[in-house]
């Protein structure tokens, strides 16, 4: 199973293109996951557009259509694998703390994050830490990034530059 994971996109025209070689990832995946922080409602349709199975919540920058349309949280099953995803809230410097806490009685194997901006593959304490870091904004990171997660008999995760 190919899951390909954006986050932060923060896309306020709805006509704003997306990277080309980014959205031939999103038509061929099995499952995309966005991690938060569309900011606008068009952005969300468009993206929802492009793929079959489309997994989302809603991030602090999202418009009240968007938090009322997505969860704050989930929890997804990936063949043998469980996923929790949530964008995230506070401090980026112990964000992974929030979201063990967050995801502590559910025990996934995977938590999806977005909010810092800045790409994580990591794994802590058996769970893999993931975020594709922001699609679209480089406030806090040198290059906008996506990620690509691969669910077999175990878990391939990496960061795809743009």
């Amino acid at each position: 199973m190919k899951i390909v994971v954006i986050s932060d996109t923060h896309i306020h025209d709805q006509e704003a293109s997306l990277p080309a070689s980014l959205v031939e990832e999103l038509r061929n995946a099995d499952m995309v996951i966005h991690a938060g922080d569309f900011v606008s409602m068009g952005i969300f349709e468009k993206l929802k557009s492009l793929c079959t199975d489309f997994r989302a919540v809603c991030g602090n920058m999202d418009p009240q259509g968007i938090c009322e349309a997505l969860p704050r949280k989930i929890i997804l099953k990936a063949g043998k694998f469980k996923i929790g995803i949530m964008h995230g809230y506070g401090a980026s410097n112990n964000l992974i703390e929030v979201l063990s806490g967050e995801f502590r009685a559910e025990k996934p194997d995977i938590v999806i994050f977005g909010h810092s901006h800045s790409a994580c593959n990591e794994k802590i304490g058996g769970i893999l830490f993931f975020n594709p870091g922001s699609l679209m904004d480089k406030v806090f990171a040198k290059t906008n990034t996506y990620g690509i997660i691969e669910i077999n008999d175990k878990i391939e995760a990496k960061i795809i530059a743009l």
